[in-house]
Parts: structure tokens; C-alpha cells; sequence
């Protein structure tokens, strides 16, 4: 076997909100990538408009750096368990990876999601405990948490013998030492060279390239990227795309890149060991091996975990429908979702029980949510059902996931969040005071029981809670789980919501839409304070008469309307009710109109 001394391949990895996306941004300028004068956003890892706005990393992204005359492939991860499919296939590309974890919130569910992927790949760790500039943090604490979640995740001695060091992203500064003082990042990348190995290869193997993502150009397609096993790509070589129980097909490279800095790069050629990206073969697909046309070897597949959740995606049948969107049939929604598959290796699409709609199996509600944003601001218009749990028979036991949901709170909120998560089946399993007036609180409970929880859990909390959850396994079914408590108040005839009516129908309960909004019957137009629907007149209008009194005109006081996200509106609905998307507006309705 042969090494290349003049590579490092690694991966971060990290919870959401950790800070690695802007440890790399750090990484990126201290390595010369960048201008003094340059304008760079900050971020600029999160490249698309989604990820910039929720502060989360959705897409795995490659970049490259040089350091002492070794080239530096880092492939940065999302760090949400819904987009765990992102980190299982890009763990493929790397020889090792740099576990990043807060100093003041410690390793948290996703950190134990993507780090029990790495080490069960045989993966080497970096540690780095970042924001070590927070007034709370508390390092020592952090890093027993860390070493005692490498040994319940069955560690081998090897592996827990990872180098730790400290970092402050935001300042660019990395220490082997916590108190001590430094001035950049060069202890991470000296740690870096030392801790991960070099790509190691066969050099009597002929050419293995393994499809783990997917880019599209204008200019020239399809791009496949990917790790080259073993051999060597070249421009305009022929090769065999291996498709997995299909016989190899012949296939041409238009282009082969390499990557330096944030751009891909031609090349004429790329040696075994680098990280490349590959033009020419339209009908490749990520797990495809791209080989040697007189001796193709196919790779194992990339295999990722099976969805959990699943909801209906139909045509929008509303009164408004047509208004606001371009893509609007059934055919523009299957190829859109078809077009979905070749990216994402960890959604399934199949025909639902209604001829105009689709049922799509995902990861988790955020990646779904994404997804439908993505597509709405597209321009397509659609119908979205509730989010239902996908079960499963296990030893002739009908099972449904369990998640292990970790909540930070303050302590006055500890009785009544354990009141709810008892109501959802959820079961305490650990609880944690730090000190500082907050809470740590561990359950197991259902995936069931968290949908629409998150929208009840930041009102009961007012907004200082913070929820994470991680699927960890299945659970026998555990029967029927309440859901919303309040039912809703729905329009019952068409026209625009009229300010005099919204008055007169807030002592009901809370109001979802502004003076001047369309509503149609079987809108829902408000959540009513108690449990049974109501259908109500929202566009009622005051009658005028010709006899004026002192103080007959009163003052019509409205209080600002809940305003749903995607999320919200997904959690938020019952079985017979509808989310209504559209690119400019989110509806709520119910399924069938009253008889």
C-alpha cells in the first residue's frame, strides 16, 4: 500500500449551533484562501438562502486548504439528525474527523448521532471544545462528558486516544492548553497533520471513484463528487459507471476538478487519494463507482438509515388555488420530487392512496420542511397532510420510533414541561442541574409524541426552552397519544377577513389572519379556546344605520395574529386538516368542507 504524505482528508462534526461552519470560515482565512481585502459573508460555507436564514448547515459542502505544503480536504456536515443522510456519505470521503462540541452545552444528540457514525467507520477524532470565551463555560466538566460518551459509544482504545484542544472560532485562535494564550489556529492545523492519517492506496488496483454527491452546472451537467479509492481520473478517459445490479455501462470524462479553496478546479488528472468531482456521465447517481473500463471493481454502495416520518404532498385544491403559484399539477410535483431523488439519498417518494398525491418518507420534520420550502419558492403550490410516524413490525410486535428528546430549561419550567412529555408517553431517563438556573432533562419518548409538542413547549416555556432530539431506536406501540387540545375556529363562507369581525371573535381565542385576508369556507382562520371546532363569519361587516350616538363607534383594539413558519403549520395540524402552501402565503384548512 502506498501513502500520500501531501493530503489529509477530514470531515467536521458537530451539533447544530456548535460553531463549525464558522471555525471553518476561520480555518479558510488564516490559510491564505481569501484577499486581506476581500468581501466575504460570513458563513460562507452556508451557501444556500435556507441555510443563511436558519443559521443551520442543510448541505454537506467540500472545501480545500493548504498548510505547510499539504493540501487540507474538509468537508463540512450539517450537524441536524434530519439531515444525517448528508454526514453517512460524506464519512465515505475522509480518513478522519475533527469532533467540535460548545464548552458551556456540551455533547448534545446530534453530536452523539454523527460521532457514533465516524467511529463506527474506524474514523480517527480530533476533539476541539469551541466558544471557550463564554462566561458559563465549563470546560473540564465538557470534556469528561465527551470521553464518557466515546465509551458508551464503544470506542476502541485507539479512538479515545484523540488529541483535545480549544478553540474560539468567532476570534480565530486554537490552544492546547485552555488558559493559555494564542493568536491563531495553528495548533489545530499542526494537530491536524499529526493526528490524521494520510490516504492510503493500492497502486495495482485499477481506478475506483466513489459518487457521493451530486452538483449540477449549466455549462456542463451533472457533476459527480466523490473520493478516487484507487487509480487515477483523467480528462477525457473512458470509464465504466457501475450501477448497482446492472450490468457497467461505458462512460466519457468531459472534466475532472479538484477542489482549492472554495472552487472547483480543472485538472487534467486526479490521483487516488484526493477528493475530485467528475463531468460527462448524466446517468450517474450517488453510490455509483466510476471504474476501469477493461477491469471495473464496483465499491460498496452507500447505504443510509431508513426515514421515520412520512407525510402526503397533493395537488392545492383550495378556492385560491392557481393565484400565486406557476407549478401547480400533479405531473409538476412528481418531477419535482423525482428530480429530489437524485440528491437526496435519504427521502423515498411512492403513489398515496389518492391519485394527485405523493407520499414522502424522510429523516425527520425539519428535512421535510426544507424541502417544501425549497420547492415554494420555486413556485409551486401544494397540500401538505399531517406528519405521520412510519412503524414497523419487530418480532411480530407492531413498533413505532423512539427518540431520546434533551431539554434545556429554566428551572421554575421543570414541572409543567414533565407534566407534558408524561402526557406523550415521553419517560425521564436523566436530569441535570448545572447551577445556573437552568435544566438539563433527558426522555425517551415516541416520535409520535413530539409532533406539534414544539409548538406547546416554546408557548409553556416563553421561548427559553430548547429542544433537541435524536432517533435511537424503535419502541413497541404505545397507544394512543393526545394531541392538540384546542379545536379551531374555520370560515364558513368566502370573502376577506374584516376587522370588525376579528373584534368580535378574539374572545373566542387566538386569530390567524390579518384584516384584508382572503379566507374561503373551510379555512381555518383562528384556534378556538376550547376543545370542538366552530365556524364562524369573519367577513362580517358592521350594519349602518343614519342614527348617530355619542360613544356608538368603538375603538376596535385587534391583537396581532399568530403567524405560523412551515414547521409550525406542520406540527400544528390535525389528521383532517391540510397545510395550503403556496410562494406567498401559508393556509391552514380542513380537509372536507362542512355538509
Amino acid at each position: 500500500m502506498r501513502t500520500r504524505e501531501d493530503l489529509r482528508n477530514l470531515a467536521i462534526i458537530a451539533h447544530v449551533d456548535h460553531g463549525k461552519t464558522t471555525l471553518v470560515d476561520a480555518m479558510l482565512w488564516q490559510s491564505g484562501v481569501f484577499r486581506d481585502n476581500e468581501q466575504v459573508a460570513e458563513r460562507v460555507m452556508d451557501s444556500m438562502d435556507l441555510e443563511r436564514e436558519k443559521g443551520i448547515t442543510i448541505m454537506a459542502k467540500n472545501t480545500a486548504i493548504m498548510y505547510k505544503g499539504t493540501k487540507i480536504n474538509i468537508v463540512d456536515t450539517p450537524g441536524h439528525a434530519d439531515f444525517g443522510g448528508e454526514v453517512e456519505r460524506t464519512l465515505n470521503m475522509v480518513d478522519g474527523v475533527m469532533l467540535l462540541v460548545d464548552a458551556t452545552e456540551g455533547p448534545l444528540p446530534q453530536t452523539r448521532f454523527v460521532l457514533g457514525k465516524a467511529l463506527a467507520r474506524k474514523l480517527p477524532p480530533i476533539v476541539v471544545i469551541n466558544k471557550i470565551d463564554r462566561p458559563d463555560r465549563r470546560i473540564s466538566e465538557v470534556l469528561e462528558e465527551i470521553y464518557d460518551l466515546f465509551i458508551d459509544l464503544d470506542a476502541t482504545e485507539e479512538q479515545l486516544d484523540f488529541p483535545v484542544l480549544y478553540t474560539n472560532a468567532k476570534a480565530g485562535i486554537a490552544l492546547t492548553d485552555p488558559e493559555g494564550k494564542g493568536k491563531d489556529l495553528v495548533p489545530l492545523f499542526d494537530s491536524i497533520l499529526s493526528s490524521i492519517p494520510c490516504p492510503t492506496y493500492d497502486p495495482e488496483t485499477p481506478l475506483q471513484f466513489l459518487v457521493t454527491n451530486l452538483h449540477y452546472s449549466d455549462y456542463v451537467g451533472r457533476i459527480a463528487v466523490g473520493k478516487v479509492v484507487s487509480g487515477a481520473l483523467r480528462q477525457g478517459q473512458e470509464v465504466a459507471l457501475l450501477k448497482k445490479g446492472e450490468p457497467p455501462q461505458k462512460a466519457h470524462l468531459s472534466v475532472v476538478y479538484t477542489y482549492e479553496g472554495l472552487n472547483r478546479v480543472e485538472q487534467s488528472f486526479v490521483e487516488a487519494g484526493d477528493i475530485a468531482a467528475v463531468a460527462g456521465i448524466p446517468e450517474v447517481f450517488i453510490g455509483d463507482t466510476v471504474g476501469d473500463l477493461q477491469e471495473p471493481r464496483a465499491l460498496p454502495t452507500i447505504t443510509v438509515e431508513e426515514p421515520t416520518i412520512s407525510m402526503d404532498f397533493s395537488v392545492n385544491t383550495s378556492p385560491l388555488a392557481g393565484k400565486e403559484g406557476k407549478y401547480l399539477t400533479s405531473r409538476h410535483i412528481k418531477e419535482r420530487l423525482d428530480k429530489e431523488l437524485l440528491y437526496n439519498v435519504s427521502i423515498r417518494v411512492e403513489q398515496a392512496e389518492n391519485r394527485d398525491s405523493f407520499r414522502v418518507s424522510a429523516r425527520g420534520e425539519l428535512q421535510l420542511a426544507v424541502m417544501v420550502e425549497t420547492m415554494r419558492r420555486e413556485g409551486f403550490e401544494l397540500s401538505l397532510s399531517k406528519p405521520r410516524i412510519i412503524t414497523r413490525q419487530i418480532d411480530g410486535e407492531l413498533s413505532e420510533p423512539l427518540e431520546l428528546a434533551v431539554i434545556d430549561i429554566p428551572e421554575e419550567h421543570v414541572g409543567i414541561v414533565t407534566e407534558m412529555m408524561g402526557v406523550r408517553r415521553g419517560r425521564m431517563t436523566k436530569m441535570i442541574n448545572h447551577g445556573f438556573g437552568r435544566v438539563r432533562l433527558e426522555f425517551e419518548i415516541p416520535s409520535r409524541g413530539l409532533i406539534g409538542f414544539r409548538n406547546q413547549f416554546m408557548t409553556e416555556t416563553r421561548g427559553t426552552g430548547i429542544l433537541n432530539a435524536l432517533l435511537i431506536g424503535f419502541t413497541p406501540y404505545a397507544g394512543v397519544i393526545t394531541g392538540r387540545p384546542n379545536g379551531v375556529l374555520v370560515s364558513d363562507r368566502a370573502g376577506r377577513a374584516v376587522s370588525y369581525a376579528i373584534f368580535h371573535l378574539q374572545p373566542r381565542g387566538t386569530i390567524f389572519v390579518n384584516p384584508g385576508d382572503p379566507v374561503y369556507p373551510g379555512m381555518i382562520v383562528g384556534e378556538n379556546s376550547r376543545a370542538e371546532d366552530i365556524w364562524v363569519n369573519i367577513t362580517k361587516e358592521k350594519k349602518l344605520t343614519n342614527i348617530r350616538a355619542a360613544g356608538s363607534d368603538e375603538a376596535l383594539r385587534l391583537i396581532p395574529p399568530r403567524q405560523f413558519t412551515l414547521e409550525q403549520a406542520m406540527e400544528y395540524i390535525n389528521e383532517d386538516e391540510y397545510v395550503e402552501v403556496t410562494p406567498t402565503a401559508l393556509r391552514l384548512r380542513k380537509i372536507k368542507n362542512r355538509s
